[in-house]
Formats: C-alpha cells, sequence, structure tokens
C-alpha cells in the first residue's frame, strides 16, 4: 500500500462547548471523562480545494487522548460540496520547542459526493496525519478556542496487492 497526498486542511473551532464527568466516589473532584461539541471552520488545500464546515464532538479519554468524530463538507472552489467524516486520535500534547508546542492527530477520512468529477472520493479511504497547534507566546489560562489551529494532512490509501 502507499499513500497518495490529497489535501491540506487547515481550520480552528470559533465555537466550542464541553461537560466534564467526574468521579467523586472517592472525596476527590477528579476528571475522568470529557464530552465535547465543537463548529470548525477552514479551508483545504490541493487536488481538493475549498471551503471547510463541520462539528467535531469528541470524547477525551481517562488517558486525556481525544477521540475524534467529526463530520462536515468541504465546498470546492468550483462549488462541489464533498461530505466528510473524520474518525482517529488526539495524542497527547508534545513541546517542541518554546515556540511551537502541538498535539498529535492520527485517523482516517472518508468521502461522498453526487458530482462525476470527484465521484472517485465516494470508494476511497484517506489517511490523516496532522497536530493541534497552540501558540506557546500565550499562557495557558489566557488561551482562547480560536487562538488553536488544527492542521490535518489527509492522503488516499493507494490498493496495492497483499505481500506474498
Amino acid at each position: 500500500m502507499k499513500l497518495k497526498p490529497l489535501y491540506t486542511l487547515r481550520f480552528r473551532y470559533p465555537e466550542g462547548w464541553e461537560v466534564k464527568l467526574r468521579d467523586t466516589a472517592d472525596g476527590e473532584n477528579t476528571v475522568t471523562e470529557e464530552e465535547h461539541f465543537y463548529f470548525a471552520e477552514g479551508k483545504c488545500e490541493g487536488t481538493i480545494s475549498g471551503v471547510f464546515r463541520g462539528a467535531n464532538h469528541p470524547h477525551r479519554r481517562v488517558d486525556k487522548a481525544f477521540a475524534m468524530n467529526m463530520q462536515g463538507f468541504i465546498k470546492t472552489d468550483d462549488g462541489t460540496l464533498v461530505m466528510t467524516d473524520y474518525r482517529g486520535y488526539g495524542r497527547s500534547e508534545v513541546l517542541v520547542s518554546q515556540e511551537h508546542r502541538f498535539r498529535q492527530i492520527v485517523g482516517a477520512a472518508w468521502h461522498v459526493t453526487d458530482n462525476g468529477k470527484y465521484r472517485w472520493l465516494n470508494d476511497v479511504v484517506c489517511a490523516i496525519s496532522g497536530e493541534v497547534r497552540r501558540p506557546a507566546d500565550i499562557p495557558a489560562e489566557q488561551l482562547r478556542q480560536e487562538d488553536t489551529e488544527l492542521v490535518l494532512d489527509v492522503a488516499e490509501l493507494v490498493w496495492e496487492p497483499a505481500t506474498p
């Protein structure tokens, strides 16, 4: 198998909400799980280019990983509507340098459209590799949701014969 790059998606969450589920059985108020809901807005560029809109409703596990569950659409530059479904994980935060801090994103993507030009996407499974970029110059307590940018590289998983 090989990967064929399709597009890079850059987006932000202009609005979002969360519910924190706490385990109070031991007398402490420890966060054990979280449910989130975010509206997403952005742009994708590449083989598929256009405006992106969507909603992510990830679950944050007790190990702090996010389970991405995002549906939306790309309105291509030529006016085609391509529905999207992204699933995957937002892994733990990595501090690369004082200027660059991010969370890894890995996952899979599916697309659906009725336009003949893009119909080949309907049977394609894609891989996602990306990151959540938080500015290091803004203290965590002052960070707003819209300060964070998410960048996803989406590539077609190209079928090849299995190894004999």
